[in-house]
């Protein structure tokens, strides 16, 4: 069985609750395999990034395996608005995010339904220095464990959208990004729009941010905001300490 998400945004949640914590969000025009289904929950796993997690059975439309098939194949194409609209075929609006997908609208084979959209759209890959500039568009918006807009949005969510908006694919976590790309000795070496990683006492990866120019980098960290990024972490002119330590610095373009 196959779905895609025909709302704004939904919660992809760790157990079959609604009490259950939130571990990534689902945003409109996503589609994924369903491994489980009951009356209430369903488990699936997006294709985008393999993420697994449960969702509301009925927040989710299911698709037949050959649409499912298709729209893998289909060129990636994205709201490029911090917030659309979708017209239904009964004129009724469905608002959509910033990095909602719009790939099923491009072909006339994918039997979803018959939607309308007059927004603007973003499409293929982009050059390493236009990573800072959508980096911004997600400037202030509040922190939030497994968000992936601008209403709310955790920092793996925010580098894994910032990228994915400009045709680079990231893993969802911080600690599956940082196995990707090539790794920089010195933090000289780098250059805006590289990730940066951050550990705890124990060695593991749980933060990353995007690497701006003259020891800059942007970040979700209560609210996606710029602070100053050094060899021993980023420093936070606020409190005047490091709140997070350096442990890598990755190209991934």
């Amino acid at each position: 069985m196959f779905g895609i998400c025909n709302l704004a945004i939904i919660p992809l949640r760790f157990e079959a609750s609604d009490r259950s914590e939130i571990v990534s969000q689902v945003l409109f025009g996503e589609h994924f395999e369903i491994l489980e289904k009951h009356k209430q929950w369903s488990r699936i796993k997006l294709q985008y990034d393999e993420y697994e997690g449960w969702v509301d059975s009925k927040q989710y439309q299911e698709i037949s395996e050959a649409n499912y098939e298709q729209l893998s194949k289909e060129t990636i194409i994205l709201n490029s608005d911090l917030i659309e609209y979708i017209t239904t075929d009964s004129n009724q609006l469905i608002p959509i995010p910033l990095g909602a997908s719009l790939s099923f609208l491009n072909n006339n084979e994918i039997n979803i339904q018959n939607y309308e959209f007059e927004g603007t759209k973003v499409i293929g890959v982009k050059e390493k220095k236009n990573i800072i500039n959508t980096a911004f568009l997600y400037l202030n918006a509040p922190y939030l464990w497994g968000g992936k807009t601008p209403f709310g949005v955790d920092c793996s969510g925010f580098t894994q959208m910032v990228y994915k908006l400009n045709g680079y694919k990231l893993l969802r976590d911080a600690s599956q990004q940082a196995t990707q790309g090539e790794a920089l000795s010195f933090i000289e070496e780098s250059e805006p729009g590289d990730l940066a990683f951050f550990d705890n006492e124990e060695g593991n990866i749980i933060h990353v941010g995007i690497i701006m120019e003259n020891n800059y980098i942007i970040h979700a960290s209560g609210k996606v905001r710029i602070d100053r990024v050094d060899h021993l972490g980023i420093f936070n002119p606020e409190t005047n300490k490091h709140t997070h330590k350096l442990r890598v610095i990755k190209k991934i373009i």
